[in-house]
């Protein structure tokens, strides 16, 4: 079949995704800046037009939010994060070799990943258990910022605050970073988002899970079974709550790269790249992800930077600038097979644009 990056090679795309063991669905948008190409594909139990969980794909909404209320003086990059919270109420959480740095972590050490606090998702906590094996066991629960420190404090940090060269990437900094944009703001975060992000869009489909009743996401998968987590989304808004569609997560992406949010040089500062090995492997900025491809294999890859962000239910949201291609979707599962599948197709419409071009 022809590389031409057209209808029919979006939808064959797709249906490679499906193809795969446990992928039970699928969409991908595919669209060019200038407006000369949009595509948008769905297989499996999903329509084009279909909501889904867009997981950890929340964190690149979260950038664009501190970035906005940095330009309007609400908070810098460089604040203390315990200056947003009450006297005592974050003490003790990074303790390292019996020295207490909390008072070290500032905003941007959150957004970067170079807080050095353990993620209390996968992190093993003393009963030999982590909240991702209890959730994926089944266990829904909510998991309110008390709870995620309470867990975190059982953990000792990787490293130091701004350790050179050091990232870990961990979802209870965005659980963090969350709280503090809603002092900051004075109001709660899905409210920020809708207000700065989805109104200012038009966003229809796009929101904040907050309704534990909500089934009108895609079914998520955890290798061959269904998982409902609607309690624990609905309590995790900054670290992955957003549900949107594949639409309306391409006008964000774009409205994002475009400077619709902050100034577009901003985008430049985002990229303090540090290689993080798990989940996955790839380089983590400033609240900004790159598809990692080691050196060995550049040669073999030369279609330039992809950038954007995974969300853990393999849901994404990528652009590559140098093919002036912008990429949404998810496949719906939270084990290894979605991820795979997504990021083979991903690579595969990059390559037909650049031949197309």
């Amino acid at each position: 079949m022809s590389a031409r990056l057209d209808e029919g090679f979006v939808q064959e795309t797709v249906q490679r995704m499906v193809a795969r063991e446990n992928v039970f669905s699928a969409v991908l948008r595919v669209e060019s800046g200038d407006g000369s190409l949009a595509h948008a594909a769905a297989a499996g139990g999903m329509r084009v037009e279909d909501r889904y969980f867009i997981a950890s794909v929340t964190k690149l909404y979260v950038t664009a939010v501190v970035l906005h209320l940095g330009q309007e003086g609400q908070l810098r990059l460089e604040d203390r994060v315990i200056d947003f919270f009450p006297e005592g109420f974050l003490d003790g959480l990074h303790v390292l070799k019996g020295v207490d740095y909390t008072r070290q972590i500032t905003v941007a050490h959150l957004m970067s990943n170079t807080s050095g606090l353990q993620d209390y998702f996968f992190g093993k906590t003393p009963s030999g258990k982590s909240a991702a094996d209890e959730l994926l066991a089944g266990r829904d629960e909510a998991w309110p910022l008390e709870r995620i420190l309470a867990a975190a404090r059982t953990l000792e940090p990787r490293f130091r605050p701004g350790q050179k060269g050091r990232a870990l990437y961990s979802d209870t900094n965005y659980e963090l970073l969350g709280s503090v944009i809603e002092q900051a703001t004075g109001k709660p975060i899905a409210q920020v988002f809708t207000e700065l992000i989805f109104d200012k869009l038009g966003l229809q489909d796009t929101y904040a899970l907050q309704d534990e009743d909500d089934d009108t996401p895609a079914q998520l998968y955890y290798k061959s079974q269904p998982v409902h987590l609607p309690r624990y989304l609905a309590s995790v808004t900054a670290e992955g709550g957003i549900v949107s569609t594949a639409e309306e997560c391409m006008r964000f992406l774009k409205a994002f790269f475009a400077g619709k949010f902050f100034p577009k040089e901003e985008i430049d500062n985002l990229k303090q790249w540090n290689l993080v090995l798990r989940p996955g492997t790839f380089l983590y900025g400033l609240g900004l992800e790159k598809v990692f491809i080691p050196r060995l294999f550049k040669p073999f890859f030369p279609y330039g930077e992809i950038l954007g962000f995974w969300g853990q239910t393999a849901a994404f949201a990528w652009h590559n600038p140098q093919n002036d291609l912008y990429l949404t979707g998810t496949a719906n599962q939270l084990g290894g097979p979605g991820h795979r599948a997504a990021s083979q197709a991903i690579l595969r419409i990059i390559k037909a644009r650049a031949k197309q071009r």
